[in-house]
């Protein structure tokens, strides 16, 4: 969205975006990253692989008329966010990693609601992985 350009939703949008009746998604699928996370002493000495995944729902009755990025939510944005926080120092837990893109995706002007998860996937041989996820609409007025 241009940074500059008010956007405001009105409330029938935004109802059918709480209710998934209507949805536009931007998303970024398993970003593979190398991270400082974990309570146990051994996952402080040494990063570990963990895939990232995000969903942002935007404006269900959008429409991009200009062909230009300047109309939509940039997924290098969202990236750039998983990266940036994943580089900033020692997660003990993925909820905390989690909520951290989660609170920087929903200030994104544009966003009416966004989605996040990480998971472990080599923390024990039986299983694919383990994870955390979360949900979370923007409260206040949608912009």
């Amino acid at each position: 969205m241009n940074a500059s350009a008010p956007y405001q939703l009105d409330p029938t949008t935004v109802t059918k975006a709480l209710s998934l009746t209507a949805a536009r998604r931007i998303f970024l699928k398993n970003l593979s990253v190398l991270i400082s996370m974990g309570v146990h002493d051994f996952e402080k000495q040494a990063r570990q692989r963990v895939i990232v995944n995000v969903d942002l729902y935007i404006d269900p009755d959008g429409r991009i008329a200009h062909d230009s990025i300047d109309e939509t939510v940039d997924y290098d944005f969202v990236r750039s966010a998983v990266m940036n926080v994943a580089e900033s120092g020692h997660f003990h837990l993925q909820e905390t990693f989690c909520e951290r893109i989660l609170d920087i995706c929903l200030q994104k002007t544009g966003v009416i609601a966004a989605r996040v998860s990480s998971e472990k996937p080599d923390v024990y041989p039986d299983c694919d992985s383990v994870g955390f996820e979360i949900f979370r609409v923007k409260a206040g007025p949608v912009s």
